[in-house]
């Protein structure tokens, strides 16, 4: 389950900007506006070296090298909220859309 939200300039507010069910970190590449930021919320299904089995709730902040100052700062002043509101403890962030990938996301869970 994969989350997207972003933030509505004119109201100033986050919204839900795309649902996904069903696709792996590497498709997510392919949905992501690459020139501007994003929150992402995932469940991940990470299995672990003893075997075990968990889902951690994850938060990707992205903010791209070449998006606009203005759009950075404003992503930027919302995302601690974001994250305290939905309660969020793993938070990553990443800059470039092609670093967005499973093993990124498996070495940032340490496992």
């Amino acid at each position: 389950m994969f989350d997207v939200f972003k933030v509505d300039r004119e109201k100033q507010e986050i919204i839900i900007d795309e649902k996904l069910e069903d696709i792996s970190i590497d498709q997510l590449q392919d949905i992501l506006p690459s020139h501007q930021p994003r929150y992402v919320v995932l469940s991940y299904r990470q299995e672990h070296r003893d075997g075990r089995i968990s889902y951690p709730l994850c938060f990707i902040f992205f903010t791209p090298r070449d998006s606009h100052a203005e759009l950075q700062m404003m992503y930027a002043g919302s995302k601690i909220a974001l994250q305290k509101e939905a309660e969020l403890t793993r938070s990553f962030e990443i800059r470039e859309l092609e670093d967005l990938t499973e093993e990124w996301l498996l070495e940032k869970l340490g496992n």
